[in-house]
């Protein structure tokens, strides 16, 4: 089947989410322009045509946060079409809706499903719902969520609404919580970890991140839901930061990791959550708190999927 129109997009305007800080412009437009050869990347950055904060850059250049990339217009091959994306996939992210509105859509993303294409994957959420709403033009994630985790994120319908909730994010203006299983006993006592973070990539490519004085600091929050014995603890984690891995690592650090986790978990703890049916990252975003533009507050909440709470329950009964 062929297109219709010509694969040509026009300039592109992208603004640099807070996560993003500190990446290579090379890397980031990678990621970003989706379906565009990396050849075609280097080039536009070698003549110039990218520009930052209307400012010529130089391919090494790293990003701030806020920072606005134009992107020129690009001729794309026809073969690198956006992957349509399956219909199954599209009707569950439909049904994942938890609130919308006309400048916001808020998900409560199921387990496994990332959150954009890339690594392997032709497309994620962000491709999925382009497709779901072709008129909303300007779509944008105004987070990430781990492929792993599920719960509430957001998608800017707007480019108003990505730079208020961006704007948000870098203050206190939005309130995210989530649930994790972690191993053991977490004392209650213990109500916070602070301890910077600092990322590398491995060989393969995987991104790992540890505990490391030379890394940004990162604050999470935790207070504790459920005890099962001295087996598991079901705590809340709130970060104050907003670090890749932040909450998987910092329940590592304090001597709990999740349940489910294949990078930073116990493979033991991980399996007998398998035996009880819980084959997947106990980590869940499952409340958001935040100021809308025009000042009113919103309040969201997503409930755990049947494979979580089956598992708990099996716990809570063993």
């Amino acid at each position: 089947m062929t297109t219709t129109s010509p694969p040509t997009s026009g300039v592109q305007l992208l603004e640099v989410a807070p996560e993003l800080a500190g990446q290579r412009i090379d890397n980031f437009l990678i990621t970003a322009l989706k379906g565009v050869p990396r050849t075609l990347v280097y080039r536009i950055l070698r003549k110039g045509e990218v520009r930052v904060n209307k400012g010529r850059i130089k391919p090494e250049y790293k990003l701030q946060a806020g920072d606005i990339v134009r992107v020129p217009p690009l001729r794309l091959p026809e073969r690198d079409a956006p992957v349509p994306v399956a219909q199954g996939l599209l009707q569950r992210l439909e049904a994942a809706i938890v609130h919308e509105d006309k400048g916001l859509i808020i998900i409560n993303k199921p387990a496994g499903i990332a959150v954009h294409g890339g690594s392997g994957l032709s497309f994620g959420v962000i491709e999925a719902f382009r497709q779901l709403r072709p008129d909303a033009k300007e779509l944008e994630l105004v987070h990430r969520l781990d492929r792993d985790t599920s719960g509430l994120l957001m998608i800017a319908k707007k480019r108003s609404m990505l730079r208020h909730l961006h704007e948000a994010l870098r203050g206190d203006g939005v309130d995210k919580r989530y649930m994790a299983l972690v191993r053991g006993h977490w004392p209650t006592s213990k109500k916070q970890v602070n301890a910077p973070l600092l990322k590398s990539n491995l060989r393969s490519g995987e991104r790992m991140v540890e505990v490391n004085p030379e890394g940004k600091e990162a604050l999470t929050l935790f207070k504790v839901l459920r005890r099962f014995g001295d087996f598991a603890t079901l705590v809340e984690a709130r970060p104050v930061t907003g670090r890749t891995h932040q909450i998987r690592v910092h329940a590592l650090h304090a001597g709990h990791c999740i349940a489910g986790d294949p990078k930073y978990g116990d493979e033991e703890f991980s399996r007998e959550l398998r035996d009880l049916g819980g084959k997947r990252l106990f980590l869940h975003a499952y409340a958001l708190s935040l100021t809308l533009p025009d000042g009113s507050r919103l309040d969201v909440q997503a409930p755990v999927d049947e494979l979580w709470s089956a598992a708990v329950e099996r716990l809570a009964s063993a």
